[in-house]
């Protein structure tokens, strides 16, 4: 078994107060994820709250997309997310997976991206001739651009939720 460990980061022009929304509610993350256009027909399935501790995502898509799930497990305002990511195709797997928005100046916020887990069987094997660095590296660095572009259209504290509007 041999662990890993990914994380990017990004200096966004928006205060944590923009960005923060966008990652605690599952229901925005089709406005930046990376991985949110390899299957049209994705199957998406929301439980719990809508965001913040507790709150669920389920999808299920093409061989590309995968199916699996995220739970948020700590969230704390404007300044960390962390969540549970357990992949069940194309390979099982279970990454706990952290956002963190530190001050990066007046109005900017560096979002940090983490993912860690274990390389275990066939992905083990397959992580020695792919590092899983550079399988997902350049998801989180094209997530962190989209995240930024979201954060462009939304206003501090803005859920885009209609029922907050």
């Amino acid at each position: 078994m041999s662990s890993f460990a990914i994380s990017r980061s990004r200096v966004i022009d928006a205060p944590a107060e923009t960005l923060f929304p966008l990652v605690d509610d599952f229901h925005r993350w089709t406005a930046w994820s990376p991985w949110e256009g390899l299957d049209p027909q994705m199957e998406r399935t929301y439980a719990g709250p809508d965001r913040g501790v507790g709150a669920r995502y389920t999808w299920r898509g093409n061989r590309k997309a995968g199916s699996g799930s995220m739970e948020i497990l700590e969230s704390v305002p404007h300044t960390r997310i962390h969540l549970r990511l357990e992949f069940s195709r194309p390979m099982k797997a279970v990454n706990p997976t952290t956002f963190t928005f530190d001050a990066a100046g007046p109005g900017s916020t560096r979002v940090t991206w983490t993912m860690t887990g274990e390389n275990r069987g066939l992905g083990r094997i397959f992580a020695l001739v792919v590092p899983m660095d550079k399988l997902v590296g350049k998801d989180f660095e094209k997530g962190l651009d989209q995240l930024a572009i979201a954060a462009a259209g939304s206003a501090p504290g803005d859920t885009g939720r209609a029922e907050d509007a």
